[in-house]
């Protein structure tokens, strides 16, 4: 699995001193602070100097001046799963997207297949299922989404054991 957890990206410079526009694209904006090192989408390392998640404004050490700053515009940042996990505080019953992939997923005692990826819409985020084989071979669907609504789709969620406890799911496998 990627140990790499998308934070948002870069974009135009903002005054003379090295400051850039960042567009979060995070529940976690405490995962940017003075001091993090964060990795782009061009394996460059770079340590936060300050951070405004007010004004959407980053600045790094070592980019001092608009020109050198300008050399990240439109990069991707990162930071890593530990990282993450040590920056950022969960409530009870939040889950971190990175725990929950991989998550075997049953209703009742039948698996209904395994999380391979988290769909954000307006209402409600999905969780993208690919179909047990066992139940493929029954003509059904080879993906299918379960919208993650606490109680009413989702019951439990178990990332220790990686496994999440569903109801009405199995029909909306059947109706994919």
């Amino acid at each position: 699995m990627n140990n790499k957890v998308y934070l948002g990206k870069l974009g135009k410079t903002v005054g003379l001193n090295g400051d850039l526009k960042i567009y979060l694209e995070t529940d976690f904006p405490t995962a940017i602070k003075k001091g993090s090192k964060l990795l782009t989408n061009k394996k460059i390392v770079l340590e936060v100097e300050k951070f405004d998640s007010n004004k959407g404004i980053v600045k790094f050490n070592t980019y001092s001046n608009c020109d050198d700053a300008k050399k990240l515009t439109n990069l991707e940042l990162y930071s890593t799963i530990e990282d993450t996990k040590e920056l950022c505080s969960l409530k009870q019953g939040e889950y971190f997207w990175f725990d929950i992939m991989e998550c075997n997923v049953y209703e009742d005692d039948l698996l209904l297949g395994k999380v391979t990826e988290i769909h954000r819409f307006p209402l409600s985020d999905y969780l993208e299922i690919v179909t047990d084989k066992s139940l493929v071979e029954k003509q059904l669907p080879k993906v299918f989404l379960i919208p993650y609504v606490k109680d009413e789709y989702i019951l439990n969620v178990d990332t220790s054991s990686k496994t999440i406890k569903v109801k009405n799911s199995y029909q909306i496998l059947e109706n994919s």
